[in-house]
């Protein structure tokens, strides 16, 4: 079951990270052997799937992302498309080697209900050497509509 860091120092160092490929770094955060990021916790959801070039977030908003309209922030379902879209390329990121993400744009085609749970899904359409890019999407889990959608391009850089 994945685990939240709540400290700085529960995050792995990343001489540690370094030694382990991107789809290990994933897959280590899946099984709970470490931490994945804070801003999980911070955004209400966690990570759900790990496969070579996918990756699934679950999670549902809460008041606490809402806007003053009160319906849930485009920076919420941004952060959530940029996670998932940006780990699937991490999954194929070698040993060595760190990722960013270098832009990214979202589609948001409908207002997610508060506590409705999702599944933020990121899947691969090529990387490279030293540039990825992938797709998503945001699904609810019980009614299965689409939600939003998004593009990224992630850098990867070689740092050992």
């Amino acid at each position: 079951m994945p685990r939240i860091a709540t400290h700085p120092d529960e995050l792995l160092s990343q001489a540690d990270a370094l030694k382990l490929s991107g789809l290990e770094f994933m897959q280590k955060i899946l099984d709970g052997t470490n931490p994945g990021p804070p801003i999980g916790a911070t955004m209400g959801y966690i990570l759900h799937a790990v496969d070579e070039g996918r990756v699934v977030f679950r999670g549902a908003p809460a008041f606490n992302v809402t806007n003053p309209m009160g319906t849930v922030h485009g920076g919420w379902y941004g952060t959530l498309l940029d996670s998932a879209m940006a780990c699937a390329v991490m999954t194929c990121v070698p040993r060595g080697s760190v990722y960013t993400t270098l832009e990214y744009k979202i589609n948001i085609l409908r207002s997610i209900p508060l506590g409705l749970q999702i599944d933020c899904t990121g899947v691969i359409d090529h990387v490279g050497r030293s540039t990825g890019v992938a797709h998503g999407e945001i699904r609810g889990v019980e009614d299965g509509k689409l939600y939003a959608t998004g593009s990224t391009t992630c850098i990867i850089m070689k740092v050992a």
